[in-house]
């Protein structure tokens, strides 16, 4: 049986809390109220109300730390060195579609360092957890990044830039580069959910750009606790920063970033 610390059973627990009347609202789309906060960018009342709910579980397990938050922004805390990263719906696209890959992200960040993340499936009641030092876990069982060495044998996972957004041409670029080296790439739309499957084996690795912190605070935690590789293009550690990320195991993430930076230019 594993032993978790106090600190990553609340996390869960507001993260499970949330999750109940999220999947109640999965199963009344229709009847959510939907706005849009850019050409292709939605926010539902199911965004709201789960930030709310894991807002006041966190709040109330350690009042003090700060958040910084997908819908509210960012609230200081009294104590200014911890503070919670939270997406209430990563993959709010798909969720709007009823497309079945969603999930409820929350790290924690001390000092400017990511420390413990939770990426909760709550379709498939798949708990996706990790903090610094202890190994990430997908429910009880040890994760380990993909032991693959060989690209033409690997499966990539990527995010797509859709209307609205930059970069599109040099996303091609990147696409036409990746594509002619490995078996596959896959485009599930949620970051926090493809960092999460790189962390448990099921994606051999990711990259994405135009990234917000809160899509991949959690996710950066799991793959480093799994044994993988994450960084930014530059192979430095500006994720949340830059908006860039690439994560694979130590076999691939170097040939990837040769690839990618070449496609950049």
């Amino acid at each position: 049986m594993i032993i978790r610390s106090a600190l990553l059973n609340v996390m869960m627990g507001a993260a499970r809390k949330a999750a109940r009347n999220l999947v109640r609202d999965y199963g009344e789309i229709e009847q959510l109220q939907v706005s849009k906060k850019g050409p292709a960018d939605f926010v539902s009342s199911a965004d709201l109300r789960a930030e709310k709910t894991l807002r006041a579980e966190l709040k109330k397990a350690r009042p003090g730390f700060g958040f910084l938050l997908e819908e509210g922004g960012e609230v200081a805390g009294d104590d200014k060195s911890q503070r919670w990263i939270i997406d209430p719906i990563d993959g709010t696209t798909n969720f709007l579609h009823g497309i079945p890959n969603f999930c409820i992200s929350i790290a924690l960040e001390r000092d400017g360092e990511l420390v413990a993340g939770v990426v909760y499936q709550p379709l498939g009641d798949e708990m996706f957890h990790a903090e610094k030092g202890a190994g990430a876990f997908l429910n009880e069982h040890r994760l380990r990044v993909s032991a693959r060495r060989k690209l033409e044998e690997t499966v990539i996972a990527t995010g797509i830039p859709f209307i609205g957004r930059p970069g599109h041409e040099t996303f091609l670029k990147e696409l036409g580069a990746v594509m002619g080296q490995v078996a596959g790439i896959r485009r599930f739309g949620s970051a926090a959910l493809d960092l999460a499957y790189v962390a448990a084996g099921r994606c051999d690795g990711y990259w994405e750009t135009g990234i917000k912190p809160w899509d991949i605070a959690a996710g950066i935690v799991l793959v480093k606790e799994a044994g993988g590789y994450v960084t930014d293009f530059q192979g430095g550690s500006k994720m949340l920063d830059n908006g860039e990320v690439l994560a694979a195991n130590d076999h691939l993430h170097q040939p990837l970033l040769k690839l990618l930076k070449t496609a950049r230019g």
